[in-house]
């Protein structure tokens, strides 16, 4: 009996493996850049510097379009993070500028990265709508608290799809009470502001 055949397949094997496994490690690792430039841009838009969040959002895409590239077949597990901090970026920063959130054709990003930063992009939104309630415009508050309110419940039913898209579930089960949260203080704000116009009026 021979095993020369065995060998021979292997050989392949260990070849092919040790291919996946070198894509995989540059992938993981250069893919970081990616995701550090979305949270720049995140942040950016928090501070309301849209500037400096298109540029780095446009410097995610560039490098993002790359990793793509390597990203096949048993790869494209690994990119799912950075695409859906790109998604996540890419939508902030159209609801900062009152556009069109782009859809996943455009993001040019896979399903799964689509919907999970979606859903991370709602807590996004709470903490923009507790922002502009800061400051007192409770007219702002109200129009982002509106597309939270729409992008969860246009989400909830992802939920199903849990063992496909990981983390959908979990996700959407936070984004509930993200947006109650958000609910109740606008609710408490808007109240608070009515009060303080009756009672000026009351006292001319």
């Amino acid at each position: 009996m021979s095993l020369r055949n065995i060998k021979s397949s292997l050989n392949k094997i260990a070849k092919s493996l040790s291919d996946i496994q070198d894509a995989r490690e540059f992938l993981l690792k250069n893919t970081r850049e990616v995701i550090i430039l979305c949270s720049r841009s995140i942040i950016s838009v928090h501070k309301g510097d849209i500037k400096s969040a298109k540029n780095n959002l446009k410097q995610a895409e560039i490098l993002l379009k790359k990793y793509q590239k390597k990203a096949t077949d048993d790869l494209r597990k690994y990119i799912i993070t950075p695409e859906q901090e790109f998604v996540e970026a890419a939508c902030l920063v159209a609801i900062f500028e009152k556009k069109e959130i782009p859809d996943e054709k455009k993001l040019n990003v896979m399903p799964e990265s689509y919907i999970l930063g979606l859903l991370d992009c709602v807590g996004e939104l709470k903490r923009m709508v507790f922002d502009k309630i800061r400051i007192g415009d409770i007219d702002e508050a109200i129009r982002i608290f509106d597309i939270m309110e729409t992008l969860y419940l246009e989400l909830y039913p992802f939920s199903m799809y849990d063992k496909v898209v990981k983390e959908s579930r979990r996700k959407i089960d936070v984004n509930r009470i993200l947006v109650e949260d958000a609910r109740g203080a606008i609710t408490e704000e808007k109240r608070r502001s009515d009060l303080i116009k009756a009672l000026s009026k009351f006292q001319k």
